[in-house]
């Protein structure tokens, strides 16, 4: 490993990530009048005891205080993109490391939309960030999706175990990626990480027992945890569905 720490974002071991990041990368058609106020996602984050919640720059600016009083530590994503856009994807930085080291980030998150016609430049923007973030002792989450024409037809239990090998590659703390819904695929998939730490991202909403059967294969597999949003604040109870997903996390 580099020397960088994961104690901050993680407890014994295990990452239980809430994602917020979802407003500026689908609009506001994922919320509701609760769950469009970032208040109530920290209070959740709190009370839930996260092991982390995930930003963009600007809620993380704006709710900075209410954020620090609720000492769930933050994550501010670097880069992100809208919908509205239908080419190939790229997600370019819109806060530096140094921004989010003065917001108070305990890690920073970029993604990389491998197989896209722009992955050369989003990797080499995740290079930069890498090694300042490093240098800083801060670390690094790739959030790594196969996207774009290239990756279409493509096998997806292949993808998925290149885009956890990528991660390992260009030297990433924690890789977050989306699990194809095969547990021998994610094993093989967290084995092509080798050190680097493997999360699965949560998703769009599903029906409860599925996603704690999902939860359960994920562990199983040998990821840390998972990075949740929408299961978690789409949710009437999000603090009873967390606690379900803490007992399967954390085994109490």
């Amino acid at each position: 490993m580099t020397g960088v720490s994961l104690n901050k974002i993680t407890k014994k071991g295990k990452a239980f990530f809430l994602a917020y990041d979802q407003g500026l990368e689908h609009g506001p058609e994922d919320f509701n009048d609760k769950n469009i106020d970032p208040r109530y996602i920290i209070d959740i984050a709190k009370k839930g005891k996260y092991t982390g919640v995930i930003f963009q720059k600007g809620i993380a600016e704006k709710y900075n205080r209410e954020i620090k009083k609720s000492k769930v530590p933050l994550i501010v994503k670097l880069n992100g993109k809208t919908n509205l856009f239908k080419g190939e994807p790229i997600a370019r930085q819109l806060c530096t490391v140094k921004e989010a080291m003065k917001l108070g980030a305990a890690a920073v998150g970029y993604t990389i939309y491998l197989g896209s016609d722009y992955e050369d430049e989003m990797l080499s923007e995740f290079e930069n960030i890498q090694r300042e973030a490093h240098s800083k002792q801060i670390p690094v989450i790739a959030w790594i999706y196969p996207r774009g024409k290239s990756v279409k037809n493509k096998n997806k239990a292949e993808l998925m175990a290149y885009a956890a090998r990528a991660g390992l590659e260009i030297g990433a703390d924690i890789i977050k990626i989306q699990y194809n819904g095969n547990p021998k695929d994610l094993k093989w998939a967290v084995k092509s990480a080798g050190k680097t730490r493997v999360v699965i991202a949560g998703g769009i909403k599903k029906e409860e027992r599925k996603l704690l059967s999902q939860i359960k294969e994920i562990m199983q597999s040998g990821c840390i945890g998972i990075a949740i949003g929408r299961n978690i604040w789409q949710n009437k109870k999000p603090l009873e569905i967390t606690k379900k997903i803490r007992k399967i996390i954390f085994k109490k």
